[in-house]
Protein backbone atom coordinates (compact mmCIF):
# COMPACT_ATOMS: atom_id res chain seq x y z
CA UNK A 1 0.00 0.00 0.00
CA UNK A 2 1.24 3.40 -0.82
CA UNK A 3 2.09 5.07 2.51
CA UNK A 4 -0.49 8.06 3.51
CA UNK A 5 0.77 8.48 7.26
CA UNK A 6 2.29 12.02 6.09
CA UNK A 7 -0.78 13.37 4.64
CA UNK A 8 -2.58 15.81 5.74
CA UNK A 9 -6.36 15.08 6.82
CA UNK A 10 -8.80 16.55 4.55
CA UNK A 11 -12.31 16.94 3.22
CA UNK A 12 -12.41 14.54 0.16
CA UNK A 13 -15.29 14.14 -1.97
CA UNK A 14 -16.08 11.40 -5.27
CA UNK A 15 -18.82 11.71 -7.06
CA UNK A 16 -19.19 8.61 -9.93
CA UNK A 17 -22.02 7.19 -12.36
CA UNK A 18 -23.04 4.32 -14.47
CA UNK A 19 -26.18 3.22 -16.09
CA UNK A 20 -27.55 -0.27 -16.56
CA UNK A 21 -29.66 -0.29 -19.95
CA UNK A 22 -32.76 -3.05 -19.93
CA UNK A 23 -35.70 -3.86 -21.87
CA UNK A 24 -38.40 -1.61 -21.55
CA UNK A 25 -40.83 -4.19 -19.17
CA UNK A 26 -37.99 -4.58 -17.10
CA UNK A 27 -37.69 -0.79 -15.95
CA UNK A 28 -41.51 -1.43 -15.48
CA UNK A 29 -41.33 -3.87 -13.26
CA UNK A 30 -38.75 -1.70 -11.52
CA UNK A 31 -40.57 1.44 -11.22
CA UNK A 32 -44.22 -0.05 -10.28
CA UNK A 33 -42.68 -1.91 -7.41
CA UNK A 34 -43.33 -5.49 -8.66
CA UNK A 35 -40.14 -7.37 -9.38
CA UNK A 36 -40.41 -10.81 -7.57
CA UNK A 37 -36.84 -10.20 -5.34
CA UNK A 38 -38.56 -7.01 -3.79
CA UNK A 39 -37.89 -3.04 -3.87
CA UNK A 40 -34.76 -3.06 -6.40
CA UNK A 41 -33.77 0.86 -6.09
CA UNK A 42 -34.11 0.48 -2.76
CA UNK A 43 -32.09 -2.88 -2.34
CA UNK A 44 -29.36 -1.51 -4.52
CA UNK A 45 -29.17 1.59 -2.91
CA UNK A 46 -28.15 -0.43 0.21
CA UNK A 47 -25.89 -2.31 -1.51
CA UNK A 48 -24.12 0.81 -2.58
CA UNK A 49 -23.98 1.85 0.38
CA UNK A 50 -22.46 -1.34 2.28
CA UNK A 51 -20.09 -2.33 -1.07
CA UNK A 52 -18.94 1.79 -0.79
CA UNK A 53 -18.00 0.60 2.92
CA UNK A 54 -16.18 -2.40 1.87
CA UNK A 55 -14.42 -1.07 -0.92
CA UNK A 56 -10.93 -2.25 0.63
CA UNK A 57 -11.57 -6.40 1.34
CA UNK A 58 -12.42 -5.75 -2.16
CA UNK A 59 -9.81 -3.65 -3.99
CA UNK A 60 -5.84 -5.09 -3.36
CA UNK A 61 -3.69 -2.39 -1.52
CA UNK A 62 -7.18 -0.01 -0.99
CA UNK A 63 -6.94 1.99 1.84
CA UNK A 64 -9.95 1.07 4.49
CA UNK A 65 -11.65 4.39 4.95
CA UNK A 66 -13.75 5.84 7.53
CA UNK A 67 -16.96 7.31 5.43
CA UNK A 68 -18.55 10.00 6.61
CA UNK A 69 -21.39 10.30 4.44
CA UNK A 70 -22.75 8.21 1.18
CA UNK A 71 -25.40 8.98 -1.21
CA UNK A 72 -26.74 6.43 -3.94
CA UNK A 73 -29.52 8.33 -6.09
CA UNK A 74 -30.79 6.40 -9.15
CA UNK A 75 -32.46 8.28 -11.84
CA UNK A 76 -35.20 6.31 -14.32
CA UNK A 77 -34.97 7.11 -17.86
CA UNK A 78 -38.40 5.41 -19.43
CA UNK A 79 -37.27 6.75 -22.66
CA UNK A 80 -34.09 4.71 -22.97
CA UNK A 81 -35.49 1.83 -20.63
CA UNK A 82 -32.06 2.76 -18.64
CA UNK A 83 -31.99 3.90 -14.63
CA UNK A 84 -28.37 5.81 -14.19
CA UNK A 85 -26.85 5.58 -10.57
CA UNK A 86 -24.83 7.66 -8.85
CA UNK A 87 -22.82 7.73 -6.15
CA UNK A 88 -21.45 10.64 -3.71
CA UNK A 89 -18.86 9.35 -1.24
CA UNK A 90 -17.54 11.48 1.48
CA UNK A 91 -14.36 11.03 4.28
CA UNK A 92 -12.00 13.25 6.05
CA UNK A 93 -8.68 11.57 5.48
CA UNK A 94 -5.63 11.44 4.51
CA UNK A 95 -6.87 9.75 0.63
CA UNK A 96 -9.50 10.06 -1.69
CA UNK A 97 -13.15 8.22 -1.56
CA UNK A 98 -12.61 7.69 -5.97
CA UNK A 99 -12.55 3.77 -5.36
CA UNK A 100 -15.34 3.52 -2.95
CA UNK A 101 -17.29 5.69 -5.23
CA UNK A 102 -16.71 3.62 -8.66
CA UNK A 103 -17.06 0.75 -6.33
CA UNK A 104 -20.75 1.60 -4.88
CA UNK A 105 -22.08 2.15 -8.37
CA UNK A 106 -20.66 -0.58 -9.63
CA UNK A 107 -22.73 -2.97 -7.31
CA UNK A 108 -25.48 -1.18 -6.85
CA UNK A 109 -25.67 -1.75 -10.62
CA UNK A 110 -24.71 -5.34 -10.08
CA UNK A 111 -27.72 -5.69 -8.05
CA UNK A 112 -30.24 -4.65 -10.04
CA UNK A 113 -28.74 -6.96 -12.55
CA UNK A 114 -29.50 -9.59 -9.83
CA UNK A 115 -32.92 -8.44 -8.97
CA UNK A 116 -34.09 -8.40 -12.50
CA UNK A 117 -32.46 -11.48 -14.21
CA UNK A 118 -35.13 -13.88 -13.99
CA UNK A 119 -37.33 -10.67 -16.24
CA UNK A 120 -34.41 -9.27 -18.10
CA UNK A 121 -31.04 -11.28 -18.38
CA UNK A 122 -29.71 -8.95 -21.63
CA UNK A 123 -29.22 -5.63 -18.84
CA UNK A 124 -26.27 -4.11 -19.64
CA UNK A 125 -23.79 -1.98 -17.44
CA UNK A 126 -22.50 1.07 -18.97
CA UNK A 127 -21.23 4.32 -18.75
CA UNK A 128 -18.89 3.86 -15.68
CA UNK A 129 -17.14 6.57 -14.51
CA UNK A 130 -15.79 8.88 -12.26
CA UNK A 131 -17.81 12.51 -12.58
CA UNK A 132 -15.59 14.92 -10.16
CA UNK A 133 -13.52 14.57 -6.58
CA UNK A 134 -12.42 17.14 -4.40
CA UNK A 135 -10.18 17.31 -1.66
CA UNK A 136 -6.78 16.41 -1.17
CA UNK A 137 -3.07 17.89 -2.87
CA UNK A 138 -4.24 17.27 -6.54
CA UNK A 139 -7.56 19.39 -5.75
CA UNK A 140 -10.50 19.37 -8.08
CA UNK A 141 -11.17 17.24 -10.91
CA UNK A 142 -14.57 17.47 -13.10
CA UNK A 143 -14.97 14.78 -16.12
CA UNK A 144 -15.66 16.55 -19.37
CA UNK A 145 -18.97 15.86 -21.04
Amino acid sequence: MVDVAGKPATHRVAVAQGRIAMNPATLAIILEGTAKKGDVLGIARIAGIMAAKKTSELIPLCHPLALTRVAMDFSPDTGNASITCQATVETVGPTGVEMEALTAVQVALLTIYDMCKAADRGMTMTDIKLLEKHGGKSGSFIATP
